[in-house]
């Protein structure tokens, strides 16, 4: 059960995790021994995942962000490992999802240009059967946030 201790640490280092336990602890109003096990305990439940680095793809060349529409005539265990193997082991996908709707998966990708991204389109199809896929590119990025909202805890 996270409390609301919990939940001001989660927000702390949703914004900044690279900040020293005595911040965080400051910042939660705990001592940095409290806030070292409390953190440690939200690692071992598996609420906290991970820690990164987030870059600004435009300064890395990867300023063109595209997501792709999948339709799939196949719906057999096979394909679907074949799929997965195949999301996983490219690199310019950084998102993937299984959708309702008429479109089976949408991909998100990171990529510098069109010319990147028809590369991208080849080495997918090649790698696993699709029936259609249809690439929508971002004009204007509106929002992009990792921090997830915690309001409902």
């Amino acid at each position: 059960m996270i409390d609301r201790l919990d939940k001001k640490i989660l927000e702390i280092l949703q914004k900044d995790a690279s900040l020293s336990l005595d911040d965080v602890g400051e910042k939660a109003g705990l001592s940095r021994n409290a806030c070292w096990r409390r953190i440690r305990k939200l690692e071992e439940d598996g609420v906290i995942t991970g820690r990164v680095a987030i870059i600004d793809p435009n300064t890395v060349n990867l300023g063109l962000s595209v997501f792709m529409a999948i339709r799939t005539t196949e719906h057999n265990a096979d394909w679907l490992d074949s799929f997965h193997q195949a999301v996983r082991s490219i690199p310019e996908i950084v998102g993937a999802y299984r959708t309702s709707g008429d479109t089976d998966y949408i991909l998100h990708a990171r990529i510098p240009d069109v010319h990147a991204y028809d590369q991208l389109y080849q080495k997918l199809i090649e790698r696993v059967a699709l029936s259609d896929v249809s690439g929508s590119f971002v004009m204007e990025e509106l929002k992009q946030v990792t921090e997830l909202p915690l309001t409902f805890l």
